[in-house]
């Protein structure tokens, strides 16, 4: 599969040229509401997933098959944590010597605590990382990390870049009902956010399928609430309708494989964009698409999602993790003894 895709609508980087520098599903998180499923086993191994030199040749070739106008942002945002590939800072200052559009990196941040990452990061225009918890506790509980890094590392390390880099630094808050959208735990936000000082504060809602089934979007009160207590640097980001493109593949399959991989696509969404490249012809697709084995199908808020067959949701009887409110953690491909000895540090 190619590791450069779309350009892809972006809620907040237009038409979004995608870089993948990692197989699916490669992170040191395995946050209850990531689109892409569960993370089985964690990783925080750096290394060079897939070679960097056949990632820029993919990258030119977007770029030289695309017309001026047509993208907005190149972006990497992995199938996973993009940081956890080991040359992320080579590819990302290639790729600014190769074009003018601006360059970004989509991120968890858990990794900024290292220098050397940092200094590969401090390349891009803007950096988008996470900060879903304002103790170590709902950290836990919501992100479900690496033993390796922890909640004080991650905020030290947003800390530190933020000193460090002259870019946008805009930070992600995935809100979520009655577990991080109550006055307490946007207050702690707030206080961690208050010591980061990022450019932007982008508050966001899990519309696309989480791998947990008890996860929920904040309500608008939640919505209101967040904005009072974060600040004015904070926003509402809302899903946009766009434009997916699915050009250059050897065909249709190959083209929506390379989407939904990264990016789980609602039935009406795919619907759409199948209508506007494969006119009189979306029925069919679809049959072939399902037929290859290499999609499926998820259903989250009465919702049918096209995702890849490798990601790993939950059904309601089979989910292991806690309902919220509840103070059990999934603790799948991290071993016991090892989560005990973090949370024994208070990390």
């Amino acid at each position: 599969m190619k590791r450069v895709y779309g350009p892809v609508p972006s809620r907040r980087l237009g038409q979004s040229l995608g870089i993948d520098p990692i197989p699916l599903k490669t992170c040191n998180w395995n946050c209850v509401y990531c689109q892409l499923g569960r993370t089985v086993p964690l990783t925080n191994e750096r290394q060079e997933y897939f070679p960097k030199r056949e990632i820029l040749a993919e990258v030119h070739t977007a770029l030289c098959e695309h017309q001026p106008g047509e993208i907005d942002w190149v972006t990497f945002v992995g199938s996973g944590e993009p940081t956890l590939h080991s040359e992320i800072g080579w590819l990302i200052r290639e790729v600014k010597s190769s074009t003018e559009l601006p360059v970004a990196v989509i991120s968890n941040g858990s990794l900024l605590y290292q220098a050397d990452v940092r200094r590969a990061l401090s390349q891009a225009d803007v950096v988008l990382p996470s900060l879903d918890a304002g103790t170590a506790a709902l950290y836990r509980q919501l992100n479900r990390p690496h033993p390796e890094v922890s909640y004080g590392r991650l905020v030290d390390g947003l800390v530190a870049f933020r000193e460090e880099y002259s870019g946008k630094l805009w930070i992600e808050v995935m809100l979520m009902q009655g577990l991080n959208d109550t006055v307490t735990a946007l207050e702690d936000i707030a206080a961690v956010l208050r010591s980061i000082e990022p450019d932007e504060i982008h508050i966001n809602l899990p519309t696309r399928p989480p791998a947990e089934t008890w996860v929920r979007p904040s309500s608008e009160e939640g919505l209101i609430r967040a904005r009072a207590i974060l600040g004015g640097i904070s926003r509402v980001v809302h899903p946009i309708e766009g434009s997916f493109d699915l050009s250059g593949y050897t065909s249709i399959v190959e083209a929506i494989m390379a989407i939904i991989t990264r990016h789980p696509m609602r039935q009406e969404e795919l619907e759409r964009t199948l209508a506007r490249w494969t006119p009189g012809r979306v029925e069919e697709v679809l049959v072939s698409l399902e037929a290859s084995g290499e999609a499926q199908v998820v259903e989250r808020y009465g919702t049918r999602f096209w995702s890849a067959a490798p990601s790993l949701y939950p059904d309601e009887a089979h989910s292991l993790s806690a309902a919220p409110g509840q103070d059990r953690l999934h603790r799948s491909a991290t071993k016991e003894v090892e989560l005990k000895k973090h949370e024994e540090k208070g990390t």
